[in-house]
């Protein structure tokens, strides 16, 4: 039976939609076993400097809003739109062939399955989530990762975002999706910025 399966008759584009299916399937496992476990609000101190906390995230990145049911459907209609991009992305730089890093397709990848991990919670969560009590792509993105790594006491106004209603930096509580968009856009800075200077 095993011996049919060859892995190396995959497609490039085979490959990285059963790693992005992998990806948002983890997301997903851990949104669902933070909302069984947990209740809102609910944090848990597993280190000093990693807490566990049940957060439902009306908006998009740090709690940022668009303003009510509206515009949280402008939003998700947003993510869909950027997510058919990233796709279509993908499949552009898999064309170009061996011209492309394989690490800039891998933060591709990544960051497809951070965009496709936070819209499953938009479209979805508030059918199937009762206390949520919204509906299709008015779902608010659970969170659950705070990384609270020391305090900053009189923080300048403009890095406000990076530290927390505690003081904390980095006070914004996010999940694995946002973990995925976050590292690889950080990597495709840092270690990409020459494919992208071309």
């Amino acid at each position: 039976m095993f011996k049919s399966l060859n892995c190396s008759r995959l497609t490039m584009g085979h490959k990285i939609a059963i790693w992005t299916t992998l990806l948002v399937a983890l997301d997903q496992v851990v949104k669902i076993l933070v909302h069984t476990h947990l209740h809102v609000g609910e944090s848990i101190e597993v280190f000093p400097w990693f807490n566990l906390c049940y957060v439902e995230n009306p908006g998009f990145a740090f709690g940022m809003q668009l303003g009510g049911d509206g515009g949280k459907i402008v939003l998700s209609l947003f993510r869909m739109v950027m997510i058919g991009a990233l796709i279509y992305g993908i499949r552009y730089l898999i064309n170009k062939g061996s011209e492309v890093p394989k690490g800039v397709i891998v933060g591709a990848v990544l960051i497809l399955a951070g965009a496709i991990g936070n819209m499953v919670d938009s479209a979805f969560y508030g059918l199937f989530i009762e206390e949520q009590g919204t509906g299709f792509l008015t779902g608010r993105v659970i969170d659950m990762i705070h990384l609270p790594l020391f305090k900053w006491e009189n923080a300048p106004d403009f890095l406000g975002f990076l530290v927390g209603h505690d003081g904390y930096f980095f006070g914004a509580v996010f999940n694995v999706a946002d973990a995925y968009i976050s590292c690889a856009v950080v990597y495709l800075l840092i270690f990409q910025y020459k494919f992208f200077n071309k």
